[in-house]
């Protein structure tokens, strides 16, 4: 079966404009030739800081962002230029969960016809008809059909998260981009919405592309997880490989900021504290990226762009430390100590 999404360098920079006239005087890059394969039925992970490119990347998948660069395939079509119209039909397949369910439902309508809009947009069914898929589809997300004739306010910030669940897979697609489901919930409530989209992926084989900061929330939802920085993807491999032994010392310094339940091990567990911000997309750092805030730093990252090193695994990452100086070679970048 063709994956449900093949991207390869994809890049999209936004203009920077000053000035009375509002000339361009240079573009942010938020995101950065970009590589990225989600296969039917298949989570795929995408994690990274505030200012990464991860929701950014998101939108361009669904094209719901022209792509300035590289090339798009969803579901076997190329649509990296595709027209309107091309694009309303490939719509039809993909959907999005946005992160803040208060804003993305119309407050004057009731859930009910927020929940039937994409039937309503993409196929012909009778009033009745719409009326039954949306009641069936609330009713697998938990919730009952009585719900529907209610409004936004009328419900808590997780209900209303599954209602925009319901909402993306009432016209049943193959891929639904999550961008930041779970963030504005509590643990408890994350813990169920995360649970619940296992289960409907199980029952109706939709694939997800699943945007957050959090490795640990990743990690229970993901088949393969991408680890994107300043605009490039540095690390993307199996979740469970990347979550154990991460190659790139961004991906260590994102799980070493997740808590451990156990007090024990947390206070004796490797702590990376990156130092300084992100740096600006509209003037990235020479060679690596990362090389500004990355405590195994040698001269050649300050200078030369990393290639992609592939490990024995399938997991990918553009990291000097794989070929120079320690010569990881795919190994985890935990064997090495880390610089005081």
């Amino acid at each position: 079966m063709a994956p449900v999404v093949v991207a390869r360098g994809v890049t999209k920079y936004f203009p920077i404009r000053t000035g009375l006239l509002r000339r361009v005087t240079g573009h942010a890059r938020a995101v950065d030739g970009v590589d990225l394969t989600i296969d039917a039925g298949q989570t795929v992970g995408l994690v990274g800081e505030s200012g990464s490119g991860k929701s950014t990347l998101g939108r361009c998948v669904l094209r719901l962002l022209p792509i300035d660069g590289g090339e798009l395939h969803l579901h076997d079509e190329d649509v990296t230029n595709a027209s309107r119209r091309s694009l309303r039909t490939i719509r039809r397949r993909a959907q999005m969960v946005f992160q803040d369910p208060y804003s993305s439902f119309d407050p004057r309508a009731t859930v009910g016809s927020s929940v039937a809009e994409p039937l309503r947009a993409h196929e012909s069914m009778s009033r009745r008809e719409r009326e039954d898929r949306a009641g069936e589809t609330v009713e697998l997300v938990g919730l009952s059909r009585a719900h529907l004739g209610r409004y936004p306010y009328q419900f808590s910030g997780g209900q209303l998260q599954r209602l925009a669940i319901a909402r993306a897979l009432v016209i049943r697609p193959e891929l639904v981009v999550c961008d930041e489901p779970v963030s504005s919930l509590d643990v408890s409530t994350q813990a169920e919405v995360i649970n619940l989209l296992r289960r409907l992926q199980r029952e109706l084989g939709v694939a997800y592309l699943f945007i957050a900061h959090d490795l640990s929330v990743v990690r229970h939802v993901s088949d393969r997880i991408a680890v994107m920085y300043l605009g490039r993807v540095v690390e993307h491999g199996p979740a469970e490989a990347v979550y154990t032994t991460p190659r790139h010392p961004y991906s260590e310094a994102l799980l070493s900021a997740v808590p451990v339940p156990d007090p024990v091990v947390q206070r004796t567990r490797r702590r990376i504290v990156l130092t300084g911000d992100i740096p600006s997309p509209v003037s990235p750092p020479s060679g690596c990226r990362f090389h500004t805030r990355c405590p195994y730093v040698m001269d050649v990252c300050r200078a030369v762009d990393p290639e992609v090193f592939v490990a024995d695994d399938g997991t990918a990452v553009a990291c000097h430390l794989h070929t120079e100086g320690p010569r990881l070679g795919g190994a985890s970048v935990l064997d090495i100590p880390v610089p005081t």
